[in-house]
């Protein structure tokens, strides 16, 4: 399949303040293609992997929730539903690319390079989750909302001055938008002309706080037209739109064309996290019910098996595997030693202060009894 027509035109979008902000399509909800001039270029092999990794990702959260509940493991955001949003837009990108991931973005994290036990471990707060070797090209998750933005963009600007081909890419929900960091970070980006695609997963509530309470903006998108970038809305329950999108958004940015702001219209499934979030107290059956039908493996599954390349067997038979690999891993990072006080206080600081060495020696002694 190759592309008759590109589905945005970022240098026609740069510093025009009067677009509408129309969100693109490719794939309806029952997985017809509705805009087939803008079909990505991907192989018969690429439009399966995609859908293996959107799987996967689906049973990770599955397995992740369960292991939640029996303790084994620690802080987790559900990611069901937004599959589409989190793995096609990776899926656009190179392993050489810069990745700032937020606390819900742990399988695009996996699917760039980090072994499964180490976001295992992230989850446990272990000091071994953070450790990465330099050829991940990425930082560990970022708990505080919107701060990745500011994160992103020193490295663009980096990038930029190194004259590197390579692009950043960094994600955030809907309520960062509203964070101080969000702006500086889509400004800095849009003076220096940085590499760095920011894209918002709008899944409609930062935490119970409804999308039209966050901001008087129609889109978020637009919030790109007062930082001079060019800015997308696209529907992140849509595979093949959301893929199409960011593959553009690189191509645009690694030319040395400046950040681009991606929109992506999706929704969790989940509780925004497993500590004690209730999702029924602030969204309605029937708000559920009309995005249910919007699913993304949903619209994927439909495409593929319509073209001949996907069947219920073989879904079954990756979502073995997939446990089976989770099973594992989850037994990797249970092998390692649980962590001491003393673990903690060595890696503060590079050189350690006077107060935290008496807090080494101190912590040891207890230890060691």
């Amino acid at each position: 399949m190759a592309n008759n027509k590109a589905a945005v035109n970022f240098d026609k979008l740069l510093g025009d303040e009067s677009q509408d902000f129309k969100t693109v399509q490719i794939l309806d909800e029952t997985g017809q293609v509705v805009n087939p001039d803008i079909m990505p270029d991907l192989s018969d092999e690429q439009l399966v992997e995609l859908m293996k990794q959107m799987v996967w990702s689906r049973v990770l959260d599955q397995r992740a929730t369960a292991l939640n509940r029996q303790g084994r493991l620690g802080f987790y955001a559900p990611t069901a539903g937004q599959e589409a949003s989190q793995l096609a837009s990776n899926f656009a990108m190179n392993k050489d690319d810069f990745l700032f991931p937020g606390y819900r973005d742990v399988p695009q994290l996996v699917q760039h390079g980090l072994p499964l036990s180490q976001a295992f471990l992230w989850s446990r707060g272990h000091i071994e989750g953070n450790k990465y070797p330099e050829s991940l090209k990425a930082m560990p998750p970022q708990i505080i909302i919107g701060a990745q933005y500011i994160q992103a963009m020193g490295v663009a600007v980096g990038m930029k001055k190194r004259q590197s081909k390579n692009a950043v890419y960094v994600y955030t929900g809907d309520g960062g938008t509203s964070q101080g960091d969000f702006y500086e970070g889509i400004n800095f980006a849009g003076a220096f002309k940085a590499p760095a695609i920011f894209v918002v997963q709008n899944n409609g509530f930062a935490i119970s706080v409804p999308r039209e309470k966050q901001t008087a903006a129609v889109t978020l998108a637009q919030k790109g037209v007062a930082a001079g970038i060019p800015a997308i809305q696209v529907d992140g329950m849509d595979p093949l739109a959301v893929y199409e999108v960011m593959k553009e958004a690189r191509d645009f940015t690694t030319a040395g064309n400046g950040p681009v702001l991606i929109e992506t219209l999706t929704y969790r499934y989940g509780p925004h996290t497993l500590s004690g979030d209730d999702p029924t107290r602030y969204r309605t059956k029937e708000t559920d019910d009309i995005w249910l039908k919007r699913d993304p493996l949903v619209r994927m599954r439909r495409f593929l098996t319509n073209k001949g390349l996907w069947s219920e067997d073989q879904e079954n038979e990756l979502i073995d595997q997939v446990k089976a690999a989770i099973k594992e891993a989850i037994n990797e990072a249970d092998a390692i030693p649980k962590q001491k006080v003393t673990d903690f206080l060595k890696v503060t600081f590079e050189e350690q202060p006077q107060n935290i060495q008496e807090q080494i020696t101190e912590y040891s002694a207890k230890e060691s009894n």
